[in-house]
């Protein structure tokens, strides 16, 4: 019987996004003579809508510094619609300022969409306001709701793990602490986990009557994620560091894969901790990279 791979990677940010990676990494297994298939996945952040639904129906709304964009809303087959907050309020790297940042945006999405029950991805934001914009706007959900979270971050941890990235300096850390324990209507559920994830998104949407649950792991319950009938899986993301093996979609992959006996591969664009096979490092070679990793592992999986 000829051997199967399973192309499964996250979006490699800024490069390709999860089905594109995807489908570079079965072009490469086919060059080696390898069936392969495509199951993109994601984890709660930028690139969700897209791995769960393909498409959307576009919203206007207020991005995180109150100027218009579109958003996107999917809606799966059950009739549950899909949000994702990285489309209302995404990081942009050109624009990183965590003292302003609001998810107001957030809000007008979700209060646009009707009722009706609502899975909401809230990883990828440049927010770190606890939800402060968002509650302005939203005091009721339209119905039952899952948040998918992509990190476990408690709620008053978040301004020290991820303000830097969102653009606070070192002396802002302790304001924007203070600001989330300021927010009463948190408190109750500031140490449940992904509470802090997206800069209190979380914990926000809890207080509404949110469930939180992890977004790796819920997705690939979504999707029917089975490696049983492959022979490889290969899954990734553009860096794999720590936060990789925290909870992010490649970890979720490669430990279903291990209690079911299946070999895995993962890849990262740069590798900065753990057990992964490093692509150039260069995004402009990404695809390339993708195609020769595809054959690479195609070709010793024949052999095997």
């Amino acid at each position: 019987m000829s051997p199967r791979a399973l192309a499964c990677p996250a979006s490699l940010k800024g490069c390709l996004s999860a089905s594109d990676a995807a489908e570079r990494l079965v072009a490469g297994f086919r060059v080696a003579g390898v069936e392969a298939d495509a199951l993109p996945v994601a984890d709660g952040g930028e690139g969700t809508l897209e791995v769960l639904c393909g498409a959307g129906f576009p919203y206007e709304v207020s991005d995180a510094f109150g100027q218009p964009r579109w958003a996107l809303v999917c809606e799966l087959l059950d009739g549950t619609r899909v949000v994702e907050a990285a489309q209302a309020i995404p990081l942009d790297p050109e624009r990183l300022d965590a003292m302003h940042a609001s998810s107001r945006g957030l809000g007008e999405l979700i209060a646009a969409i009707g009722e009706g029950p609502m899975i909401v991805a809230i990883g990828g934001t440049a927010t770190m306001d606890g939800g402060a914009g968002l509650l302005k706007v939203v005091d009721r959900l339209p119905g039952p709701t899952r948040v998918l979270y992509d990190v476990t971050t408690r709620l008053y941890d978040a301004p020290r793990l991820y303000g830097p990235q969102k653009g606070a300096r070192p002396e802002q850390i302790a304001e924007l602490e203070a600001r989330l324990r300021a927010i009463s209507q948190l408190a109750p559920y500031s140490e449940l986990p992904g509470s802090g994830a997206a800069g209190g998104l979380g914990a926000a949407l809890a207080s509404l009557g949110a469930e939180l649950v992890p977004g790796a792991e819920t997705v690939l319950d979504l999707l029917g994620f089975d490696p049983v009938p492959y022979d490889l899986v290969v899954t990734g993301e553009g860096t794999v560091d720590a936060t990789t093996w925290e909870g992010k979609a490649p970890a979720a992959v490669a430990r279903r894969c291990r209690d079911a006996g299946v070999q895995c591969v993962v890849f990262g664009g740069l590798v900065l901790e753990g057990d992964a096979v490093a692509l150039s490092g260069d995004p402009g070679r990404a695809p390339d990279d993708l195609v020769e990793l595809g054959g690479r592992l195609g070709s010793s999986l024949r052999l095997a």
